[in-house]
């Protein structure tokens, strides 16, 4: 299959690698562009970018730079961005969520089920659409969460769980994408600042998953 993938952190790359490493024709890389680690540092690129280099894969900061490309599907993981309503009328995309959708939409969804004292959660291969993860999906995995579960560890077994499952949903043709239920949304809103600071008024369970 022809794809576009966008994606920019750690956690995109291995699904990068296992669908060039299962034949497929990556076009185009679309990632955020190189940034500094350090004040005076010279820019370093997205390990998504850094990978795609290493595999000879065309990389862009646009995203506008899809319009471009005669692809099949477009596959999106921790990209970040909302795709604008043009791309995706121009090019069918599919979206990594590491959430049982419609569970945990939005930016922080592993944290989320945590600090919520959630007993379970996982990944879904979904259809990207307008709105916040709205999109229909096409598959899921289940993952369960205990006391002594991280947000890093849980993080690092959802993108392998993720990986396999995007790999296998993307062997066959994707069909129909079963539409999210309206019961049970929750949203999953980026760390701040304060959701880092221990409130001591918590009980110790509370506090153990901050």
């Amino acid at each position: 299959m022809r794809l576009v993938y966008l994606g920019s952190p750690s956690m995109a790359v291995p699904p990068l690698q296992a669908l060039h490493d299962q034949g497929h024709d990556i076009a185009l890389v679309v990632t955020n562009r190189p940034s500094r680690r350090q004040r005076r540092s010279a820019p370093t690129p997205t390990p998504v970018g850094i990978l795609a280099a290493e595999l000879g894969i065309p990389v862009t900061h646009d995203v506008a730079d899809v319009l471009a490309v005669d692809a099949d599907l477009g596959v999106v993981v921790a990209y970040g961005r909302i795709i604008a309503p043009e791309l995706l009328a121009h090019l069918k995309m599919v979206n990594l969520h590491f959430s049982l959708l419609p569970r945990w939409r939005g930016a922080a969804p592993v944290e989320r089920a945590i600090l919520a004292g959630d007993d379970r959660t996982g990944v879904c291969v979904m259809e990207v659409a307008e709105g916040l993860d709205t999109g229909g999906v096409y598959s899921c995995v289940e993952v369960p969460i205990t006391s002594q579960t991280t947000a890093e560890a849980l993080r690092a077994e959802l993108v392998q769980r993720g990986t396999a499952l995007l790999v296998e949903t993307l062997r066959e043709p994707l069909g129909s994408a079963v539409p999210q239920a309206d019961d049970g949304v929750t949203y999953a809103s980026k760390i701040s600042g304060e959701d880092l600071r221990l409130d001591w008024d918590r009980d110790a369970v509370e506090l153990s998953r901050w």
